[in-house]
């Protein structure tokens, strides 16, 4: 009877067996979208401005703070599979959380004692001398200032790889309740998530242009700090899935073993047979089950060539597979071009980190009497995001039941579909607002000059909308696509690839401006996007390129998500 009332396959925070009728459900999410919203906060406060931080005071390019922005978010979102690597293999997502929200601590008390002492920066520029130009932070000072920024990037990755999934985990997938309220959470989470960002984009941002940096890394190191007691304060209602070991070793060896077994799969089906659902756990590494095990009786037709993995006689005995090892591989397999065709998106957003605000940086930034930060041009796809993710999970989604008749309403791919749509459309928007601003700097003589554009920055937020709206539709449809086609031993590290996804997106990013510059500058023409002067870039063309690239990656997303089988309960077959 005791069994019966605990969850299989968690435990509490003291390692104890999760009871149903304490650990779960929606009062343990809530503190996770608390967090959530501080931890957002404290990343973005500096990464939404981070571009002219480096400019003005480390004394970068344009460029170079352009690229030195999207390879430190690049980092930071690609180091999430490491703590869903970490999630599923060793720890809880409850320990990851804590310890990476403390490294992400002491990266930002690095950052803000830097921006507190001006003997730990460069010197300023003296406008006009020769004798003592600009230069670039180096030596002793560039190594605190990257050893700051890519601790940040380590606690952040962390978090965003133990965070989502803690939060999903506290739902019962076996029933369609606890699967409609860990969807909504979703849409909250991607909410919290916009909350924090309208804080730091306004509030942080105001702080940081007008009473000095030293008081945004501040705010952000405190906050990050509150975060962790107030995630402690729900341990006793979190239910904590067990660590059921590396993912790794398992996908490497079917593929290992795929390559190497030799001698036919026909006798696979015989040989291969599921144990029961009550000796699943006692196979292989002795681990348990959630309360949903993915069963499988034999190897499934699709990526055949893997079936082999299976055979009687493997090359080596510790290469011997299961058919549940083998299907888990299948499954990630699967998911992997989804995650693909998002990439192009991520690599939309990078610009809204770095060109964005540069344009908007040399524009009129009033509205009325009161002076905007460049950096604050994210409130516009924020504001929207809020309102727009309520009016989706208690609107959108039933009246979409309600026509289509499934759980779902919505797939998770048509979500992530619309996302892309919208990419592409945003590019093409940044491309026209470049062309006019342009246009506005050569008419007035002030393509040369420092001086603020006569055009409103509010032109800029249009990009912003459209590509703050497809990243609402395409990162929660991924977390919730992945959280439930992923394999119950591989959750954290499959979920993960969300913010993988942005990862390589900046990096893209960053690829396809070197290889721009080099393709378009030669001795007699400078490249699109060199000098420090953005009024000299052929931004508009950059954005065209962006522009015709999604719309080729629409293309590609529609091959495979057209193709691809849903394997999860619950998800619209």
């Amino acid at each position: 009877m005791e069994v019966e009332n605990t969850w299989h396959g968690y435990v509490d925070w003291r390692g104890k067996p999760a009871a149903k009728h304490r650990h779960g459900g929606m009062l343990a999410a809530s503190f996770v979208l608390v967090v959530e919203v501080l931890e957002n906060l404290a990343f973005l406060a500096n990464a939404s401005n981070l571009v002219l931080y480096l400019t003005q005071y480390m004394h970068f390019t344009p460029s170079g703070s352009a690229n030195a922005v999207t390879n430190f978010m690049g980092t930071a979102f690609l180091l999430a599979l490491l703590g869903g690597f970490l999630s599923d293999a060793f720890f809880t997502t409850y320990q990851i959380f804590s310890i990476s929200a403390l490294i992400e601590f002491l990266g930002l008390v690095l950052l803000t004692v830097q921006a507190q002492s001006s003997s730990l920066k460069p010197p300023e520029c003296e406008a006009g001398s020769l004798d003592s130009p600009c230069r670039q932070v180096h030596g002793a000072k560039a190594a605190m200032l990257f050893l700051g920024l890519y601790l940040v990037a380590l606690g952040v990755g962390g978090i965003k790889g133990s965070l989502p999934p803690h939060g999903a985990e506290q739902f019962d997938e076996s029933t369609p309740q606890g699967r409609k309220h860990r969807s909504s959470f979703f849409n909250y989470f991607v909410f919290s998530l916009s909350f924090g960002a309208l804080i730091a984009v306004t509030l942080v941002v105001w702080i940081e242009d007008n009473k000095g940096w030293q008081w945004g890394f501040g705010i952000s190191t405190l906050t990050i700090l509150l975060s962790i007691p107030i995630f402690l304060a729900g341990s006793k209602f979190y239910r904590n899935k067990i660590p059921q070991g590396s993912p790794l070793t398992t996908i490497s060896k079917v593929l290992i073993a795929s390559l190497l077994n030799t001698g036919t799969t026909n006798a696979v089906t015989s040989m291969a047979a599921s144990p029961s659902p009550t000796t699943l756990h006692d196979e292989g590494n002795n681990k348990v089950t959630t309360e949903s095990p993915l069963i499988f009786d034999s190897p499934s037709q699709s990526l055949k060539f893997l079936n082999r993995a299976v055979e009687n006689k493997p090359a080596c005995t510790m290469l011997k597979c299961t058919v549940q090892e083998l299907e888990q591989v299948k499954i990630v397999l699967k998911v992997l071009p989804i995650f693909g065709c998002t990439i192009m998106l991520n690599a939309c957003l990078a610009q809204l980190s770095t060109f964005s605000v540069q344009q908007a940086a040399t524009m009129d930034t009033k509205i009325g009497s009161l002076k905007v930060p460049p950096a604050s041009l994210p409130v516009f796809p924020v504001v929207f995001i809020m309102i727009l993710a309520p009016l989706y999970d208690h609107t959108i989604i039933p009246f979409a039941r309600r026509l289509t008749k499934s759980e779902t309403g919505i797939t998770h791919l048509q979500r992530i579909g619309v996302g892309l749509i919208l990419s592409v459309v945003a590019m093409a928007v940044a491309a026209l607002v470049e062309i006019k601003r342009k246009r506005v700097a050569t008419s007035s003589g002030l393509l040369d000059s420092t001086k603020p554009l006569p055009i409103t920055f509010l032109w800029i937020g249009f990009q912003y909308l459209f590509l703050g709206s497809a990243d609402l539709f395409t990162l929660a449809g991924l977390l919730e696509f992945f959280f439930t086609e992923a394999p119950p031993a591989m959750i954290s590290l499959v979920t993960s690839l969300s913010f993988a996804s942005l990862a390589v997106g900046y990096y893209l990013s960053s690829v396809i401006m070197s290889i721009v510059n080099d393709v378009t500058g030669d001795s007699t023409h400078k490249s699109w996007l060199s000098g420090t002067n953005i009024n000299r870039y052929h931004l508009e063309r950059f954005y065209w390129l962006l522009c015709v690239l999604s719309g080729l990656n629409f293309l590609h997303y529609l091959f495979w998500a057209t193709r691809y089988k849903y394997r999860s309960v619950g998800s619209n077959k």
